[in-house]
């Protein structure tokens, strides 16, 4: 039977975006380093831009999961710091989508989040040198804006948010849900500008009803994992996905 909305995909290339897809409700489940994964496989599949509209939409829909399952934990308060800034950087990031070179933006947001890794990581070693800095006013816009940016031009935010959160210090339920509304707020207001692009198409959107019981099953999965992790394993883990990642991103592997 043919399926002429649906992408022609060979058997490998749809073994690939069913572990995309996969993958995206994982990360919605409080693993949000491994949120650079899917990215980089549906960029492989269908390139770069065009794999901006096809995750959009399957992403919101692992946010609204990731809402209902763990939205109870948020904490408003670093929520709020970063909405502004980062729908600053999603509107920048629209306007400069045409100029952008794609590989000089992937070097240089994989060596800033190399760098805010490295951070975080010293942080933990020494505490004291960072007392500060993780709840100041510049240090939310800085990352909001970096985040904004990133998640319009490549959907590569996961990664500075996680950053963010951890420097923070939240727990990992209070983490996870602050992420969870971030994401789907943010996620949200990137759909105009997605369709504005001509990014999101009855193709991808028919794809995306395909994969959702996919993601579904992922934050699931994901979810049974996540509590029973202890705190300082769960941080380990999310710092390593994010440094293998940007490093993914620099391009040394």
């Amino acid at each position: 039977m043919s399926y002429p909305l649906l992408p022609e995909l060979s058997t490998i290339e749809w073994l690939l975006v069913i572990i995309a897809a996969a993958g995206i409700g994982i990360s919605k489940s409080g693993f949000i380093g491994v949120g650079m994964v899917h990215v980089i496989i549906l960029a492989n599949v269908f390139g770069a831009r065009v794999s901006t509209g096809i995750l959009l939409p399957m992403l919101i829909v692992g946010d609204i999961c990731s809402v209902l399952l763990f939205g109870q934990h948020t904490q408003w308060k670093f929520l709020r710091r970063l909405l502004l800034p980062a729908t600053c950087g999603i509107v920048l990031a629209w306007l400069c989508m045409d100029r952008i070179d794609d590989s000089g933006f992937r070097l240089c947001l994989g060596c800033i989040i190399f760098g805010l890794t490295l951070t975080q990581i010293a942080r933990i070693w020494r505490p004291k040198w960072f007392e500060h800095f993780p709840h100041a006013t510049w240090f939310a816009w800085a990352l909001g804006l970096l985040a904004g940016f990133a998640t319009m031009l490549a959907n590569a935010a996961g990664p500075i948010v996680a950053l963010y959160l951890l420097a923070v210090s939240l727990p990992k339920m209070q983490l996870v849900g602050t992420g969870a509304w971030f994401f789907l707020l943010i996620n949200i207001v990137k759909v105009p500008f997605s369709f504005n692009l001509g990014l999101i198409t009855l193709q991808s959107l028919s794809l995306n009803l395909v994969l959702a019981p996919v993601i579904v099953c992922g934050i699931l999965l994901g979810k049974s994992v996540v509590r029973r992790i202890p705190q300082k394993l769960f941080d380990s883990l999310l710092l390593t996905f994010t440094g293998i990642m940007s490093l993914r991103l620099i391009g040394l592997f």
